[in-house]
This record gives C-alpha cells, sequence and structure tokens, in this order.
C-alpha cells in the first residue's frame, strides 16, 4: 500500500466505504481503516455455528439509498435484495395480525377488529407516504449550519420549501410526528389497540423510550421512508446477508482504487495546530493524511479519539451530554425446525415465517417494557422482533434448518446497582427466548445454539456506545442541523479537515449510505481550486 494518502476513513462500515467510493471515484487517493477482520462494520454476515450463517447485527434491508446503489453498482457486486412475503407478523393472547402481503390485505386484516381502523387505515397510510417522501428527498442533503452566514439561509429556505409547500393537513401531521409520542400521535388515527400495535412497534426499534414518551412517534416514521427494489416502504432480505451488501461496497472501493486495512484499529486523531493531520492506530503506527473522516460515532469520535484540549469547552459540554443507548439487545439462533405458532399453528414454512414477527402485544405492554428497563435493567416482558431469513434465504443454514434474528427492545445500556451485562447477559437471553416460547411452544427445545450480543457486547464488537445502533439517539434534539451538535450539522467536525461520515450525523441510522454519500460531497466541496483543475476529467 502507499504511504500518501489524500484521506483516511476510520471505519469500514457502509458509510465509511460508501465516502471511500466517492472521494476515489472523484480522484483521490483513499485509505479505511477498519479496526476488525472483516470489512463491514455492523453490517456483517458471520457464521455462528458451524454451517449456520446469519447478519450478526443490523439485519434488514430497506433504508439503503438507491442513488448509492446505483453509483457504486452494488447490482455488479452480487447484491441482491428480495421482498418479504408478509410485511410482519404479531401474534397476540388468542388472534394475530398480519400486515402486508399485497393491496387490500392489510386493510382486511384491520377489519377483523375494527370497521372504523379499516377504514381509516388507507388515510393514514397515504399521510404517512406524504410524509416520508418528504423525508426521503431530504435524506442526500446537507442539512444548513447554523452560522453558515448566507449559504446557510439559501440552503434552509431550499430545503424548507417543499415543506411550506405542504397541504394545512400534511404540516399538521408533521408538526404532531416530530413532537407526539406514537400512542398520542396513533390514538388520532386508530382505536383498536392491536392495530395500533402494528405500527407502535416501529417507534421503539432502536430507540431506548416507551410508546408514550414524546417524540417517539418520530421514529416511527424513520422507518418507513425506505424502498425495496423500488417499492415505497417495503422491507426485505440481502441474499448472503447484510454482509452481501458491505462485500459489494468494499468491492466496488477497491475497483475505484481504494486501499482497505483490516485489524488496523484507529486510537488517536492527529492534530496539528488546529488541524487534523493523520491518526494513531493502537499499534502505535502513525499514519498522515489532509483530510480524515470518521465512520464511527460521534461519542467514540469526540470522547476517546479526540484530544479534548483539541475541542473548545462548549463543544466537550455538548458532546458530552450527546445521547446515546438505544436499549437493544440482539440474538441470532440456530434451529432444528420453524417455530409453530399456538394462534397459528404449522411448522412447515408459511407466509408469517417470512415477515418480521413482533412480540409487542398491546401499547401498555409496549410502555411497561420501557419502565422496567428503567427501574431494573430490562424489561421482564420483552419486546422481541424475529426474522428467520433462511426461509428466503437457503445459503444460511444446513437443508431443514433454519437461522433466527432476534432483535429486543428494552435492555438499558447501563444496568443499576453496578450491574455488568456480563453478569446478566445469559439471564436476559433466557428470558428473551421464553417470551418468544410463551407464543411458539416449540422454540426453545428447536434451538441448537445462540449468539448472544448484549448493549456491553455491540460497544465492544462494533464500536456502537451504549449498544447505541444508531450512533446517537434519535430525538428532535439530536436530528438535521444538530445531528450531532447545531452548527455542526454539515458533516465537518470542529477541527479543520476532520470530517463524519457515519449514523450519528445527517439522516441519521439504518444501513442508508446516506451519511458517508453527503458527507463526500462536502469533502469535495472543500478541496482546492487547484486541485480540481488538475483532476478535472
Amino acid at each position: 500500500m502507499s504511504s500518501r494518502y489524500d484521506a483516511l476513513i476510520i471505519g469500514g462500515g457502509h458509510n465509511g466505504l460508501t465516502c471511500a467510493f466517492y472521494l476515489a471515484r472523484a480522484g483521490m487517493r483513499v485509505r479505511v481503516l477498519e479496526r476488525r477482520h472483516v470489512v463491514g462494520g455492523a453490517a456483517v454476515t458471520e457464521e455462528f455455528h458451524p454451517g449456520f450463517r446469519n447478519s450478526t447485527a443490523s439485519y434488514t434491508v430497506s433504508l439503503l439509498q438507491p442513488k448509492v446503489i446505483a453509483d457504486m453498482r452494488l447490482q455488479d457486486h452480487g447484491y441482491s435484495v428480495v421482498e418479504r412475503k408478509l410485511s410482519n407478523f404479531l401474534p397476540f393472547a388468542d388472534s394475530y395480525l398480519k400486515l402486508g402481503g399485497g393491496d387490500g390485505r392489510t386493510q382486511a386484516e384491520f377489519a377483523r377488529f375494527s370497521a372504523a381502523d379499516a377504514e381509516a387505515y388507507p388515510r393514514y397510510d397515504a399521510a404517512l407516504g406524504r410524509l416520508a417522501g418528504v423525508l426521503r428527498d431530504l435524506a442526500l442533503q446537507t442539512p444548513p449550519n447554523v452560522g453558515g452566514g448566507l449559504a446557510a439561509l439559501q440552503a434552509a429556505a431550499r430545503q424548507g420549501w417543499p415543506l411550506a409547500k405542504l397541504d394545512a393537513a400534511t404540516q399538521r401531521d408533521l408538526l404532531e410526528i416530530f413532537t407526539r409520542s406514537a400512542r398520542e400521535f396513533l390514538d388520532g388515527w386508530f382505536e383498536d389497540d392491536r392495530v395500533k400495535s402494528a405500527f407502535a412497534f416501529d417507534a421503539v426499534v432502536g430507540n431506548f423510550a416507551g410508546v408514550s414518551t414524546p417524540g417517539s412517534a418520530y421514529v416511527l416514521l424513520h422507518h418507513v421512508f425506505g424502498e425495496v427494489n423500488g417499492k415505497a416502504g417495503a422491507w426485505g432480505h440481502a441474499i448472503g446477508g447484510m454482509g452481501a451488501i458491505t462485500q459489494a461496497m468494499a468491492k466496488a472501493c477497491t475497483g475505484a482504487g481504494v486501499d482497505i486495512s483490516l485489524e488496523a484499529p484507529v486510537a488517536k486523531v492527529l492534530v496539528d495546530n488546529g488541524k487534523a493531520s493523520g491518526v494513531r492506530l493502537e499499534s502505535g503506527e502513525e499514519l498522515y493524511a489532509p483530510i480524515i473522516a470518521a465512520n464511527v460515532g460521534p461519542a467514540l469520535l469526540f470522547r476517546q479519539m479526540v484530544d479534548r484540549s483539541n475541542l473548545d469547552e462548549d463543544f466537550r459540554r455538548r458532546i458530552a451530554g450527546f445521547k446515546t443507548g438505544s436499549g437493544t439487545f440482539r440474538m441470532n439462533v440456530a434451529l432444528s425446525e420453524l417455530p409453530d405458532f399456538s394462534v397459528l399453528p404449522g411448522k412447515d414454512m408459511a407466509e408469517h415465517h417470512t415477515a418480521g414477527i413482533v412480540i409487542a402485544p398491546g401499547l401498555d405492554y409496549m410502555d411497561r417494557a420501557y419502565d422496567d428497563a428503567k427501574a431494573q435493567g430490562w424489561s421482564r416482558k420483552p419486546i422481541v422482533e424475529m426474522l428467520i431469513p433462511s426461509t428466503q434465504d437457503d445459503s444460511l443454514a444446513p437443508p431443514g434448518c433454519h437461522v433466527a434474528s432476534l432483535f429486543c427492545q428494552q435492555f438499558a445500556p447501563e444496568l443499576p446497582d453496578d450491574r455488568s451485562w456480563d453478569d446478566c447477559r445469559e439471564e436476559a437471553a433466557d428470558l428473551i427466548i421464553d417470551t418468544v416460547t410463551a407464543h411458539a411452544p416449540n422454540f426453545k427445545a428447536s434451538i441448537i445454539a445462540r449468539q448472544i450480543h448484549s448493549p456491553l457486547d455491540l460497544e465492544r464488537k462494533f464500536g456502537l456506545v451504549g449498544g447505541d445502533i444508531f450512533h446517537g439517539r434519535m430525538s428532535l434534539d439530536q436530528l438535521w442541523s444538530a445531528r450531532p451538535v447545531l452548527g455542526h450539522g454539515d458533516y465537518r467536525a470542529p477541527i479543520r479537515g476532520l470530517y463524519m461520515c457515519g449514523s450519528g450525523t445527517h439522516p441519521g441510522g439504518g444501513v442508508t449510505g446516506a451519511p458517508g454519500r453527503n458527507a463526500a460531497r462536502e469533502i469535495l466541496r472543500d478541496r482546492s481550486v487547484l486541485w480540481k483543475l488538475l483532476h478535472r476529467g
């Protein structure tokens, strides 16, 4: 590898790879520094038991930007996504609810519980579709930066204009979804608690909050502005797991000339006279470049990798208050057979086995889960989403067997009474298994092996401070121009030459590629006119 680079990227997650690709495509010499033995960050596929492979952390795809997919030509490098046959399946004590699966089916499902809710659903779906469209358009734009002068004012006007053109009803919906709790927002649309549950779950995914927590409605919206194969709002499975996405990205990067270094953990960002000049690896080796782009979260970057003396007092205080911790506990299990649900019996593969299987029976159940976690460290009746990707991708498990992802809420980032997740992870995992088994009695006995990721495990393994899958709370005070800190929402850190390209910047968490692409655009804008002239064409 060359010892001279125009840019160093800290972290080989999907946003770091995206940023590296765009910089290299513009003619820059780029090197990606990944701390683990495999590229991909939290979007990786790994074998966790002989013959059983699964997406280890991030586990489903929808939010990846079509622009990024097209520019990186990911399909030429093996990227392939199949849509779920059903969106979600929710088992209750004596009934169930299915979402998706074709026009009119969701509405017909709702009609079994409430005729009024069935009638309201098309209006609700259209309203969220309009709001999601606004956010979708903003995702690939750089937020206007406070203190940015006339250019920032022009950007604010340009980005705000689509909002101003919305009709009054949609503007009211937008105000409500940014400020209200998910419960309040859904109460304005539906009457049946089971119908509300089908939507409220999205408000607590990766969000350490209850459905009654003010502002939780926005997270509900954040999960619906994606698409799969051109179908807005759909969710799907990447063949080969989420690692297939980042492996395709890595191929696109190397094809563009990017150097990727594995097992190269960065310890410090080097700063010389107020400007980033390079990095020091944990091995002690120092690498130099005029541009450093960090794909790690703001909490990890500014609390551990940047010396405090290089940050002003106000920024240090703000970043100390940056909120992390998504309340997530993540498991993968190897199964000898499919779960046999009491409310929808059968171990032969059916459409509900291909769905997101959501155990969150009621808004009160979801609020109690959060209250438990605040008081005791974790919920005694947790919220669980189970996906069984091997129902759509037989490369993940031996014939006749399956793998399942268990994405679980609410589990506090830090436990009370000085306990450690190292002491409690097995107990919490047992509780999660029992929660699923209460709805599918054969589940516990069918488990061949399990892989556990507590919030602490997620931090250690993937660098997610507090186990936060979004690199920072998705609340109104940490969104758009205020992500991560007001005045630095344009991907530029308060140190010249240091940029942020991860999910701790706009538009936030999920496998989107948007922060990486946006940060690369700002880096290229900051390049000198002379450099652009020399590299034109």
